[in-house]
């Protein structure tokens, strides 16, 4: 059994390893290009996440999507390479909006260069994206706009919050479907639909993909509570600082409101607190890890997770949809 990916992801065929490898590389090399500008230091700013490093889930998606077509295609890599792209320049941006001092365990961009340049460094990947994405054609522009529409929608929504009455976890989740699903649901696509495959399988890798990508953001919000910085690669509890409703916060509120109970509502005062102070942070912190809240988090993770696995019972028996089943069981385990 070989590992190749994020998660230490096994994949059992040499064949389906090799094609990857050598398309995550391909993707890697396409990135490095792609944010190469005339201005050493638009260059070194728009490179700094990618030489940082992470997980390039997103374009072991796209990779694997397209074993159910031909997984050589010319639009196979270009695709990748667009996601990502985006996916680091929302980095940029959502670093300035939660005043993040850590990203991929190096200064954040903002913490670097400050905010301007760090949003602009954003726009500069998107704008290399969208170059990209001129070569696949009409209907893959058409795909990322709608996608990157209802990527931005969903930070909107989180900015603004719930509407009154408005459950705060359904809310929060139709967010995370924006914020992360799209992108994630696209690399699926991208990658079934670059290499040709039938419809059908297109469609069921779209849904695959917008169902593991709020499973692994639900896992994220996960480990900003219970890992320290070495597993996640950015200051623990950076959300919680920064006010930032993750779901077992929102469970916990919930909790508080219907049942009453004194520990509950002394944790959600804590956290209505002053979470700038690092005695407050750090105790809020240490109470969410022991809170029934948390496990009910990780369960609403297994359980997108599981439903992303559903997904894939009409595709062919073969490793790379044995490679997507175990993806999933992937983004459980960093929840724990």
């Amino acid at each position: 059994m070989t590992v190749v990916g994020p998660f230490g992801l096994s994949v059992r065929d040499q064949a389906l390893e090799a094609d990857v490898q050598t398309g995550l590389a391909a993707v890697e090399a396409g990135l490095l290009d792609a944010t190469k500008s005339e201005v050493p230091f638009i260059t070194e700013a728009a490179q700094h996440l990618i030489r940082a490093g992470g997980k390039r889930f997103r374009p072991l998606i796209v990779m694997l999507a397209a074993q159910f077509g031909d997984p050589y295609a010319p639009g196979v890599v270009p695709s990748a390479v667009v996601v990502e792209l985006t996916h680091l320049a929302t980095l940029y941006h959502d670093d300035v909006m939660d005043e993040a001092d850590v990203r991929r365990g190096v200064d954040s961009a903002n913490t670097r260069w400050g905010n301007s340049i760090a949003v602009l460094t954003g726009d500069f990947l998107f704008a290399r994206a969208s170059h990209i994405l001129a070569d696949l054609g009409p209907e893959a522009v058409r795909i990322q706009a709608e996608a990157f529409e209802r990527l931005v929608t969903g930070q909107i929504l989180e900015t603004a919050g719930p509407r009154e009455g408005r459950d705060p976890v359904d809310h929060y989740l139709d967010v995370l479907s924006g914020k992360t699903g799209s992108l994630v649901a696209v690399s699926g696509r991208f990658g079934a639909m670059m290499s040709g495959a039938d419809e059908s399988v297109v469609d069921i890798l779209t849904q695959y993909g917008e169902r593991l990508g709020t499973a692994f953001q639900l896992a994220d919000d996960v480990l900003d509570i219970a890992s320290d910085s070495h597993e996640s690669g950015k200051t623990p509890g950076t959300d919680l600082r920064e006010g930032i409703p993750t779901l077992p916060v929102l469970h916990l509120r919930a909790r508080a409101a219907k049942d009453g109970r004194p520990e509950d509502l002394e944790l959600v005062a804590l956290l209505d607190g002053d979470l700038s102070d690092d005695a407050r942070h750090a105790e809020a912190l240490r109470r969410l890890r022991v809170h029934p809240a948390l496990e009910q988090a990780r369960r609403d993770t297994v359980r997108y997770a599981e439903e992303a696995r559903a997904t894939l019972a009409p595709l062919p028996s073969g490793y790379a949809k044995f490679a997507l089943e175990e993806l999933c069981d992937a983004v459980v385990h960093r929840a724990g």
